[in-house]
């Protein structure tokens, strides 16, 4: 049951809750910390969030720092940092940093500037966007480092239009087929016959081919290419990818660190504090300690480096014990109190026929990529080593 407000209590209300009298409402309350906190300080008595706002938030526009400096910096507790989130867009950054950043995956989420939709043969200045690594530029190696990234650049954008072109002799209009809103059935583009199915099978055509013409080129771009990222997450994942950032050998991804942070300031300042003070410094020097550690032994190893690409399967289930897990996993979620033992043992008593009659049923369900099957068939795994071209890298981040 919801609280009773008064009409003076009500009015107030409205311009920190969506509704003052329903059981689901949201907290439209301007600062971010006041909703950080109030969510947590929700958990922690038998009040109503409403009536925790009036009591102890309305009168008081310090209590959302004060409960997070007592919370997330005396008692440690890391969960409350997640209740604050932003979004952070960074311009002119290197693959290189980029693909650090995105391999924190838990809590971020990530819009990438697409090398599949995007030519980058663009100039500023008369210069191609690639970073210009200060250790590097002020080397020996300074004039190398510059004529292969242009010479990167140059062989990519001479080759845009060729390989449009290739790619459209190829894989010709004729051979796809599109929508016909008289009845909306997928048809050949020669039976199409009013001029606006045909103008839009046309722009999805040369978009979809030229996308493709890009996908194939990309892999000439270097490591050092510019690009530009947005950012949405919590403020414990964005205070640990600021730790990763700080505790980096390179000098782009420290600076970065510092921009970030000083930006993140201004939204979730509460929430990513400890990121470069005494408790961040201390997880920076962890970091830095276990990929020294790591680097020295792996200096150790002794192997033959493959003199081309390589893809291989080195670790892996049987199909067998993959189909029992991901059975058992998907009969489990719908098992009333059945413990998950006795229904992988029911599972492997089943005959192979059944076990794949079970999974291509729901193979037969699913219609699109949109249509997710059920978590336990994650259940089955398998580790890939590949040691190919950062094109290939690109692609598979």
């Amino acid at each position: 049951m919801s609280d009773k407000f008064s009409i003076k209590e009500k009015k107030m209300l409205l311009d920190h809750f969506s509704n003052a009298d329903q059981p689901v409402f949201a907290i439209i309350t301007p600062k971010q910390v006041d909703r950080g906190a109030l969510m947590s300080r929700y958990s922690r008595t038998d009040k109503s969030m409403r009536r925790v706002f009036l009591d102890e938030f309305l009168k008081n526009p310090n209590r959302g720092e004060e409960f997070y400096n007592r919370i997330l910096l005396e008692y440690g507790d890391d969960s409350v940092a997640e209740l604050g989130g932003a979004q952070i867009a960074i311009e002119g950054l290197s693959n290189i940093a980029v693909k650090k950043i995105e391999d924190r995956r838990i809590g971020l989420s990530y819009l990438e500037k697409s090398s599949r939709y995007v030519i980058w043969d663009k100039k500023i200045n008369g210069k191609y966007k690639f970073y210009r690594e200060p250790t590097i530029m002020h080397s020996k190696f300074a004039d190398s480092y510059l004529e292969a990234c242009n010479l990167d650049f140059d062989v990519y954008s001479k080759n845009i239009q060729p390989m449009i072109t290739y790619v459209r002799e190829k894989y010709p209009i004729e051979k796809y087929a599109f929508k016909d809103s008289r009845d909306g059935k997928e048809k050949p583009f020669s039976k199409l016959k009013l001029d606006g199915d045909i103008k839009t099978a046309n722009i999805i055509y040369r978009g979809s081919t030229k996308a493709k013409a890009l996908d194939i080129l990309r892999g000439l771009l270097p490591a050092s290419t510019l690009t530009n990222v947005g950012i949405t997450g919590n403020g414990r994942a964005f205070e640990y990818l600021l730790t990763i950032l700080f505790s980096s050998n390179l000098q782009e991804e420290r600076n970065l660190a510092s921009k970030i942070k000083c930006e993140l300031d201004t939204t979730i300042k509460s929430f990513v504090r400890r990121s470069n003070d005494k408790y961040g410094n201390a997880l920076q020097k962890y970091l830095q300690e276990t990929k020294n550690y790591a680097s020295k032994i792996a200096k150790k190893q002794k192997g033959l480096v493959p003199k081309k690409g390589i893809t291989k399967l080195i670790e892996y289930e049987t199909e067998s014990k993959s189909l029992n897990r991901i059975i058992a996993g998907v009969l489990y979620e719908q098992s009333s109190s059945i413990p998950l033992s006795v229904v992988l043992s029911n599972v492997k008593k089943m005959s192979l026929a059944k076990k794949t009659e079970i999974i291509n049923s729901f193979a037969k369900i699913r219609k699109n990529r949109r249509h997710r099957p059920p978590r336990a068939f994650e259940m089955a795994w398998y580790t890939f080593d590949l040691i190919n071209n950062y094109g290939m890298f690109r692609d598979f981040h």
